[in-house]
């Protein structure tokens, strides 16, 4: 599969290597330029290349940002109608100023922002030191360290799903985007260690 990453910080890099090693084509951007980027696509080796922002949202049939929250009305919604859209990006107010929510979860707002793209949080509620060192393609999903993921469109949670396998991580839906408060920053469920069973616990109890 073709996979766009937008964002070249520690989620963004280690997604794309790790999309790489399961044997998925990627461009990774950032918003230096892709010249900046030439040691960590030598770092990665094949199967990463490095891209414009704007040519990371054309190359990917599945399309990820990790860039912070504050930005993300930087993403060409013209490039990415019509994409399986991931977000991995949590606000935080005292790195990205104040913004006006409207009762919406972070996710609603960039799928606001996103009006064709078909939006998945996920990605955003795992350390990333763990998302690199604990993936376990060959063990039972059950036995796997969660990634969970939230959204609306139910064949987009599915093709997430498959790239969480992918890496070694077993999916769990925390519900719709509108549900995805509870995979962010300040929930009980943000960056906690688990295997599906446990997870699913812990979000049955949450309501």
């Amino acid at each position: 599969m073709n996979i766009g990453v937008i964002g070249s910080g520690n989620i963004g890099a280690t997604a794309a290597r790790l999309f790489a090693a399961a044997g998925h084509r990627v461009a990774i951007s950032n918003s230096r330029g892709p010249e900046t980027l030439a040691g960590l696509i030598e770092e990665i080796g094949p199967g990463v290349r490095a891209a414009s922002v704007d040519e990371a949202a054309e190359f990917g049939e599945v399309v990820m940002e990790a860039i912070p929250f504050g930005q993300y009305e930087s993403l060409p919604a013209d490039k990415l109608s019509g994409k399986v859209f991931i977000t991995a990006s949590n606000y935080y107010p005292g790195r990205d100023g104040e913004v006006e929510h409207g009762g919406l979860a972070s996710s609603e707002l960039i799928q606001n922002h996103l009006p064709g793209a078909r939006v998945v949080k996920a990605f955003n509620a795992t350390y990333f030191v763990r998302l690199r060192d604990n993936g376990r393609p060959d063990a039972p999903v059950e036995e796997r360290e969660v990634v969970l993921l939230s959204g609306d469109d139910e064949e987009a949670n599915r093709i997430v799903s498959g790239l969480i396998e992918d890496i070694g991580f077993a999916p769990v839906d925390v519900g719709t985007l509108a549900e995805s408060r509870r995979q962010e920053p300040g929930s009980p469920a943000y960056n906690v260690a688990m295997r599906p069973a446990e997870a699913r616990e812990m979000l049955a109890g949450m309501g």
